[in-house]
């Protein structure tokens, strides 16, 4: 974190001769800030092989852009022109012999041209130095090496090899960590449970293996628990690494400066001219005198940028504030012009080709309300709606309002719907509020078809999210729930109530990588049930369907219902979904990517009856990208019910 390092390696004898090696670092200028401080089947199938070899170039040459075991540093530049020798590393730990291939000195000049008998003598003997470095800085202190030229046969172009063997050794172990922490944090009993949360948080425990690179992130993942929470100037006022290299064994130390506690002052905003102030700053909502926290100022960035105010939004805490009892937040921010018209075309396995209009309006008349209209056709469903939200108020809340219409394939029946709602919506951290009414009318379309009906609904819904990302977690859950009270209004009256209930967990597996990625289990799964009288008819909007892309795949788009009405397909009152998914990580070519590779077993049911509930079971495999935008993920699907196989795409997480 911006530590500069002075390493410094002695001989020092005792009585009993021992050799010790000790790497000392000390630096009193400040770490780098934390964020938020300033600074058809066959065109398928060809479809998906173009888009998998196009992403697979890019993975691959993205190549490893995590850290090296030397310390955050990359391979070294080979220069151009004839191989005038080659450098061969033998080891029976292979990964060893990776590591010293790809970073040793001599790779810069196997090309080099006009390369000079003494200069080459010259590098053969700096390669045994640089090769006891690289192998110290993964821990190995008493490494046995030996370098040899084996000249090219008689007559062979071939050039010759610069072959070293290694013989690593015992690895170096952590004995002992001390972490201590300066005043006035170390004495402020409100600090005590950050300063225990560094403690049982620190990555290298006793009896880990000791590298130079997993050292450093130790110490700099400690500094960035205490900017992450009132200390965000935090910085390693002193830090060292003790080797004892005969016993291979390393005691470290380090202390840090969390410097000044600092809480949140007045927001100030640069930028705002076409919009309303105060509701702007009703939705930062950062409560003035309240601890610093990075993760509330980045919650109110992403709420910033996502309100569609704002083409692009920043916070930060002013860097000239001298109070940091009442420290300033600084909101720059660029906004969004009133209207926007967004065009879109696409492809779903689902449901085939998609062309889209939205039309965005941030201070429609006469309300004012910000109104997002959208008319969405493809294959299935043919959709139009519009949503329009006020600014929300200084407790969160805003009132919103929506309608829509749609027609689209409901089983083997078609269905035209309309529907309205109007309520009150909070987002606040990783949760959403919503209450609100909501009208449903459907006509069902079809030989057999069950006709109209229409539905007045008192619904509240409640989603949390505590993923480690946004767009592409890898950790962490989610649950959501959603609740409605209601009357059928046609053709008779009759009381309901529906229930939806949907999660989904991440199980961590095995040990993680360098990169500090590892396998994990995606558990998910969703219950909907509507409870009301045999005889009520419901709108076929409140009616339960699933398989498809995100929900059962090795089935059709909504092809999993029940055979009720003439033995065709149609909705259903009780829903029960369920995925168990491996994800793992994959490694090309020796080198991390940003693939991954799945396994997962989906299973699915629709009934009117929790005692006839036919289970739907997928199996398959899959490809996952993790692209900037969230995964793109390439399933193939056996539905083990239909027997058929099916290609599955999908772009994005949502939850």
């Amino acid at each position: 974190m911006g530590e500069k390092v002075r390493v410094k390696i002695a001989m020092m004898k005792c009585r009993s001769l021992e050799r010790r090696v000790t790497a000392s670092a000390t630096d009193g200028q400040s770490a780098a800030k934390p964020p938020g401080f300033p600074f058809s089947p066959t065109l398928r199938l060809a479809l998906l092989a173009f888009v998998i070899v196009a992403l697979q170039g890019c993975g691959v040459l993205r190549g490893n852009g995590g850290e090296q075991a030397r310390g955050e540093e990359s391979a070294v530049e080979v220069t151009e022109g004839e191989q005038v020798f080659q450098v061969d590393v033998i080891s029976e730990d292979r990964s060893i012999a990776r590591h010293l291939e790809r970073h040793l000195d001599l790779q810069r000049y196997t090309r080099f041209p006009d390369l000079q008998a003494t200069e080459f003598n010259r590098l053969l003997a700096q390669a045994d130095a640089n090769a006891r470095d690289l192998l110290a800085a993964l821990g190995y202190f008493n490494p046995e090496l030996t370098l040899r030229v084996d000249a090219a046969a008689a007559g062979s172009a071939a050039p010759r090899t610069i072959v070293i063997e290694v013989e690593p050794g015992e690895q170096t172990k952590v004995i002992s960590h001390s972490l201590s922490f300066a005043d006035p944090m170390n004495s402020d009993p409100k600090a005590a449970a950050q300063r225990a949360r560094v403690q049982q948080a620190w990555s290298l425990k006793d009896g880990d293996a000791f590298t130079q690179s997993d050292w450093n992130a130790a110490k700099n993942a400690g500094l960035r628990d205490l900017q992450k929470e009132r200390y965000p100037t935090a910085r390693i006022a002193d830090s060292q690494a003790t080797i004892d290299a005969d016993q291979n064994r390393a005691s470290l130390r380090v202390h840090y400066d969390p410097g000044p506690s600092y809480r949140f002052g007045d927001v100030r905003l640069n930028g705002v001219e076409r919009y309303d102030a105060e509701g702007i700053r009703n939705i930062v909502r950062i409560p003035t005198g309240a601890d610093y926290s990075e993760e509330a100022l980045l919650d109110a960035q992403q709420r910033l940028a996502s309100s569609g105010y704002f083409d692009s939004a920043f916070l930060m805490l002013d860097p000239e504030e001298s109070n940091p009892e009442h420290a300033a937040v600084i909101a720059q921010l660029r906004e969004a012009k009133y209207q926007k018209v967004v065009f879109g075309v696409g492809l779903t396995t689902d449901a085939g080709p998609r062309v889209s209009i939205d039309h965005v309006h941030n201070e429609l008349w006469p309300l004012g309300w910000r109104a997002v209209s959208r008319l969405s056709l493809d294959a299935k469903i043919q959709a139009a709606s519009t949503m329009w939200t006020d600014m929300p108020e200084r407790s969160g809340w805003a009132w919103f309002m929506g309608a829509g219409l749609e027609r689209a394939e409901v089983g083997d029946f078609k269905s035209n719907s309309i529907s309205l709602q109007g309520g009150r919506t909070k987002s606040v951290g990783h949760i959403d509020r919503r209450y609100f009414l909501q009208y449903d009318m459907s006509k069902v379309q079809g030989g057999d078809a069950p006709g109209s009906a229409s539905s007045l609904m008192a619904n509240y819904g409640w989603t949390g999210r505590y993923f480690n990302n946004k767009t592409n977690p890898t950790a962490g859950y989610g649950l959501g729930a959603e609740a409605g009270v209601g009357y059928t209004l046609t053709p008779q009256r009759d009381p309901f109530l529906r229930m939806r209930l949907h999660a989904l967990q991440f199980w961590p597996l095995g040990q993680r990588d360098e990169l500090g990625r590892q396998s994990r289990l995606a558990l998910r799964g969703e219950l909907g049930a509507v409870l009301a009288d045999d005889h009520a008819e419901l709108p076929s909007s409140l009616l339960f369907l699933t398989g498809g892309d995100t929900t059962v795949r090795g089935y059709g788009y909504r092809s999993i219902g029940t055979r009720a009405i003439a033995d065709k397909l149609y909705g259903g009152r009780y829903l029960t979904v369920g995925s168990v998914e491996w994800q793992r990580p994959v490694t090309l070519m020796g080198n991390h990517s940003d693939w991954e590779h799945t396994l997962f077993v989906d299973v699915g049911s629709v009934s009117d009856d929790v005692d006839d509930m036919k289970i739907h079971t997928g199996v398959g495999t899959g490809i996952r990208w993790n692209s900037p935008v969230g995964p793109m993920q390439a399933d193939v699907a056996y539905g083990v019910r239909d027997q058929q196989i099916r290609l599955h795409l999908r772009l994005g997480f949502s939850f």
